[in-house]
Parts: structure tokens; C-alpha cells; sequence
């Protein structure tokens, strides 16, 4: 099995998020990311999930979701061809002795402090996953208190829009 990421353009109905999800469900798939948002129009949110599975089931869910009526079109995104990021907010251990290593930390990752209190900071962090089990792996031994991870969001590279495509053939 291999990790896709599929754009997912909705109508934005109530209920649309569960009957995509529900579709992977009842196919045994599981969503390794799940992100959904609105557009650049109203009436239209974008779904990215990333799944683990082969190029034929995929092949088949792809076709049954395109069956739904709220799902206006459907891209695999390569990596290559696209740019994926997730959202990271951590929250470390950082006393008088440690501040200084987990901010030179912050740093180097070009991540951002948002809050500081007497013995934490908050970190927020965006890039791909490895980027981000990356700085996980650095702050480990500082002591990581909480975290909180969104799903991938991507878009294709370029001046093209899946958006503009999709709604001219509709």
C-alpha cells in the first residue's frame, strides 16, 4: 500500500463530509489525514484526504465518490506536482536552563513561538510531514506537554486551478 492524496471538490451541503467519509469506511480503508475548507467560492469546499491503499481500490472509491451527487471533481495530487503542507502547534517544556536550546530549535526549523509562559512555550509549525517528525524528534528530549496536528492541505503547483476546470465543465 502507498499514501495518495485526493482533492476533493464538494458542494457545501451538511452530511457531505460524513458520506465521503463513510465511502473509504465501508471499503476498509483508513484516512491517514483528513482536512476540509472552503474555496474560493461560497458554495464549494475542498476536501484533502490521504489514504493508504493500492492504485485499484483507489481507482474504485474514486469512481463511487465521483457517483455522489455533492462531489463535483476529484484530483490525485502528486507530490511532485504539488505543494502539501500540515499545521503544527506543541506545546514544550522550557524552563530558565532549556528557553534558549528550544528557541535556537524553533529557529532552525523556521517555526514560530506564539506563547511563552514561566516554564512552556507554544510552537506553531507548517511543512510536510517529515519536516515536522523531524521537529518532534528535536524537541523530544526538552519534554513535549501537548500536541495538536491538522491534516494535510495541498494544492496543485502552477497557475492551474482544479477549481476553474471544474466549474467551466459543470
Amino acid at each position: 500500500m502507498s499514501k495518495h492524496t485526493l482533492s476533493v471538490l464538494v458542494e457545501n451541503r451538511p452530511g457531505i463530509l460524513a458520506r465521503v467519509a463513510g465511502l473509504f469506511a465501508r471499503r476498509g480503508f483508513n484516512i491517514h489525514s483528513l482536512a476540509v475548507g472552503p474555496t474560493e467560492v461560497a458554495a464549494v469546499s475542498r476536501m484533502t484526504v490521504v489514504v493508504d491503499v493500492d492504485e485499484l481500490p483507489l481507482e474504485q472509491v474514486t469512481k463511487q465518490l465521483n457517483k455522489l451527487i455533492s462531489v463535483i471533481k476529484i484530483v490525485e495530487l502528486e507530490p511532485t506536482s504539488s505543494v502539501q503542507r500540515e499545521l503544527m502547534l506543541v506545546k514544550v517544556k522550557a524552563d530558565l536552563q532549556t528557553r534558549t536550546h528550544v528557541l535556537e530549535t524553533v529557529e532552525l526549523f523556521r517555526a514560530k513561538v506564539i506563547d511563552v509562559a514561566p516554564d512552556a512555550v507554544t510552537i506553531e509549525a507548517t511543512g510536510n510531514s517529515e519536516k515536522l517528525e523531524a521537529l518532534l524528534k528535536v524537541l523530544e528530549p526538552f519534554g513535549i506537554r501537548e500536541l495538536v496536528q491538522s491534516g494535510m492541505v495541498a494544492v496543485g503547483r502552477g497557475s492551474r486551478s482544479i477549481t476553474d476546470r471544474a466549474l467551466r465543465s459543470a
